[in-house]
């Protein structure tokens, strides 16, 4: 099996501070960026048309490693570090951000989730798989349980060793392909959320069903499903951590996941960015190259500065988090401005190309299309506002 270098993850801020990479890591993220053009960029508008991610894609992503970056190599990983992870969604989006969301909610949710909350016999039953051949799904929203995480619905009711689950969930991430999904649901109404539990649920288990695929604007080779639990029994020693402490799960990882998808708009601002110079440098107009042009220059600098601004948050967020540092404040930060200037920067793209940024026969027409979820999963633009306001609140009481 090939599989990509993976650096020890760093111990201390000091080591590589901010865009500062080590030679490991500038490897690791070569390859992933070879990786990227070479397999994944030849397919990424059939794809997109399509609606479905190529199974062989999928596959080359679990041999080469990228499903399964920092679980340890003791349960078939490769022993990254959270930060190569980001770098990893980071690179892929700048080809194909439906890809690159696909290993991010594999890496910075699920496995995350079950190597920080789940017990020995979970993390050798599941981690090995995710690493090597299954995907990973995180089931917390419902219809009226969005930015309101915790409105849910969903019921478990106890059955001796067993739990009974009802309910319906939309807008799951690699709901489609997965093989297990982290499904959070209510098990003590009254305790509100404090009583929600997170389960391990395979795909298969009876009363389980995966229902309607979106048709989404954006990053749609990326499977966007609804689940449908009528009855589905789950025995007890699939609740990931504990009764009532569900929400804990949901806070801390999706606190995390964030810059991930952070690192998702980053790679795509970047990707924008890309074509948009390529393009400047190709395209000529009255005699001379359309970047030669001041007007243009100006809007290229531009958009140049705002990618590195994200790219600071970005990984800064990222090397806190590995580091052991609080670092929730700055995720909020790192998600708000990179989904931000993602879609700023790829709206620019076009503009630059002009009328042919604006066909389907160049990638920013998809990438401006692909940049709008930014502001919307794993936490709106508003709630990243309020986690933002209410740390500086905080930091000025007495």
């Amino acid at each position: 099996m090939m599989t990509f270098i993976v650096p020890h993850a760093v111990e201390s801020l000091a080591i590589a501070p901010l865009t500062v990479l080590q030679e490991e890591e500038q490897l690791f993220q070569r390859s992933i960026r070879k990786f990227a053009q070479e397999r994944v960029a030849p397919h990424v508008r059939a794809m997109d048309e399509a609606g479905v991610f190529r199974k062989d894609l999928l596959k080359e992503m679990f041999e080469l490693g990228l499903m399964g970056v920092d679980i340890k190599e003791e349960y078939g990983g490769q022993g990254g570090s959270f930060f190569q992870s980001v770098l990893a969604i980071e690179e892929l989006a700048r080809v194909d951000p439906a890809a690159s969301v696909i290993v991010d909610v594999q890496n910075t949710l699920v496995a995350n989730a079950i190597e920080r909350w789940g017990n020995p016999d979970q993390k050798r039953k599941f981690l090995p798989r995710l690493a090597t051949d299954t995907v990973g799904a995180y089931a917390l929203s419902e219809a009226q349980s969005g930015s309101d995480a915790f409105a849910l619905t969903t019921r478990a009711v106890e059955d001796g060793s067993h739990f009974v689950i009802s309910g319906r969930k939309l807008w799951i991430t690699n709901a489609a392909e997965a093989g297990v999904f982290l499904l959070f649901a209510t098990v003590d109404p009254a305790a509100g959320y404090k009583g929600i539990a997170c389960f391990l649920v395979e795909r298969g288990a009876a009363g389980f069903q995966v229902g309607k695929k979106e048709d989404k604007l954006g990053i749609r080779a990326s499977s966007t499903c609804e689940l449908i639990m009528d009855g589905v029994r789950v025995p007890r020693e699939n609740i990931l951590g504990e009764i009532g402490k569900g929400y804990k799960v949901a806070i801390e990882t999706l606190n995390e996941g964030r810059i991930g998808i952070g690192g998702q708009m980053l790679g795509l601002a970047q990707g924008a960015l890309d074509h948009a110079v390529k393009y400047a440098k190709e395209r000529k107009q009255f005699g001379k190259a359309i970047g030669e042009f001041q007007g243009v220059q100006f809007e290229l600098a531009e958009m140049a500065t705002r990618v590195e601004a994200a790219r600071l948050l970005v990984y800064n967020a990222a090397r806190l988090r590995d580091a052991g540092q609080p670092f929730v404040t700055q995720a909020a930060m790192a998600k708000y401005y990179a989904s931000t200037i993602a879609e700023e920067v790829a709206s620019k793209a076009i503009e630059v190309l002009g009328g042919v940024g604006f066909t389907k026969d160049y990638p920013v027409e998809k990438l401006y299309r692909d940049s709008k979820i930014g502001r919307i999963y794993e936490g709106t633009s508003n709630m990243q506002r309020v986690v933002i306001a209410k740390a500086l609140m905080e930091s000025a009481r007495p």
